[in-house]
């Protein structure tokens, strides 16, 4: 991607979006999904064995027992416009942004 992004009033600006979040160091609290206005990323429950299970969607859902805990998942990373309002809010620096100039289309 090439050009200069801009903001309103005229100052150079590069987005930094969201390609992913590590699994292994995300707690599932949330707060990335609660600022994020475009849905980019979903709480997925996971088991013992560090398998995905599917989407958290329901408080009451246990995944037939399965579930061990939650992470976030970026499963909408084409949604992202590179606010940074997650990795702001994420208490585990888990996420991986990358300049919007390096993101390939």
């Amino acid at each position: 991607m090439t050009g200069v992004f801009l903001t309103r009033d005229g100052t150079s600006w590069m987005p930094e979006y969201l390609t992913g979040i590590d699994g292994t160091i995300c707690i599932g609290c949330g707060r990335c999904f609660k600022v994020c206005s475009r849905e980019v990323m979903h709480l997925y429950g996971v088991d013992n064995a560090g398998e995905i299970l599917g989407i958290f969607d329901d408080e009451d859902e246990d995944f037939d027992g399965e579930l061990n805990r939650m992470i976030m998942v970026v499963d909408q990373a084409g949604c992202c416009i590179g606010c940074g309002a997650c990795a702001r809010v994420c208490p585990k620096n888990c996420q991986t942004h990358v300049a919007a100039d390096k993101v390939a289309a």
